[in-house]
Formats: structure tokens, sequence, C-alpha cells
């Protein structure tokens, strides 16, 4: 498994409206995507985008997930952290399913099978007792076309 790309580090926050304050009048952010629901996984998400290094809005991206109603793993995440905090960073991968088989055969935990994520790409997440304490999220890069950001 080679380290591919760091596409995006989650927040969960107990309120995305103000998690945009945040970002736009502290950290000085200018492109806020639309916050909108991704139903299938219980969360409302909004993505911010950051500099890359040739100063265009490139970079990692901050995605800010609040739970819907029903959520139990953002909702329990925020009941141990009530301010929220960093939940889980995501890395792209070329092929996702050579990538599950990959973390598999080494023994990850992964949970549950390839399914969209919020940037409409297939996606995995692997235990974070198996990452180093951090809850690692695995991601088909989009390819060409493909949509990659809301």
């Amino acid at each position: 498994m080679k380290l591919g790309r760091l596409n995006h580090i989650g927040v969960a926050t107990p309120s995305i409206a103000d998690s945009i304050a945040f970002y736009r009048d502290v950290m000085g952010a200018t492109k806020i995507h639309e916050p909108f629901d991704l139903e299938s996984q219980g969360v409302k998400v909004c993505f911010v985008d950051t500099p890359g290094a040739d100063g265009a809005l490139n970079g990692t991206q901050i995605e800010l997930i609040e739970p819907l109603p029903g959520n139990t793993s953002i909702a329990g995440f925020l009941a141990k952290n009530p301010a929220g905090g960093q939940h889980h960073m995501c890395y792209e991968v070329p092929d996702i399913h050579a990538a599950k088989a990959e973390f598999e055969a080494l023994g990850k935990r992964v949970l549950g099978e390839p399914r969209i994520g919020a940037h409409g790409t297939l996606i995995f997440f692997v235990h974070p007792r198996d990452m180093g304490g951090i809850l690692t999220e695995i991601m088909e890069t989009p390819k060409e076309g493909e949509h990659w950001s809301n």
C-alpha cells in the first residue's frame, strides 16, 4: 500500500453553521462549499477548501460533519468531544478494491464494504486501532470528469 494524496481531514461538529463561521472569520477560508445532507451515512457535510502549494484553492479539504437525527457514530463522537474535533483523515488510492484487499491482507480491520462517499466516489474506513489511533478513510481517486467536490 502506497500513501496517496491526503484528500481531506474530517472534523465532527455539533453545528456546521458555527463551524463555517469559524473557518471563514477566524481561519480566513475563502471557498466554503454549500452544506448538503448525505442521508446514506446519516450526516450533513460541508467542504472547506485550503490553498495548495501553488496558492490556488486545491489543497487538502476540511470536511465538516454534523450528525443527522439517528446517526450514532458521529453523535457518539460528539458526546465524548462536545466541542467537536478531528474525526478522520482521508487518503486517495487509485483502486479502492485493491486497496481494501491489501489492508485486509495486512490484517487491518476494514469497516464495511466500499460505498459512495461525500465526494461521489467509493470509500471505506479502517479501524483506528489498526492505523496508529486514527480513523482512516480510503477514497478512490476520482476519474477524469467525475465529481470530486461539493
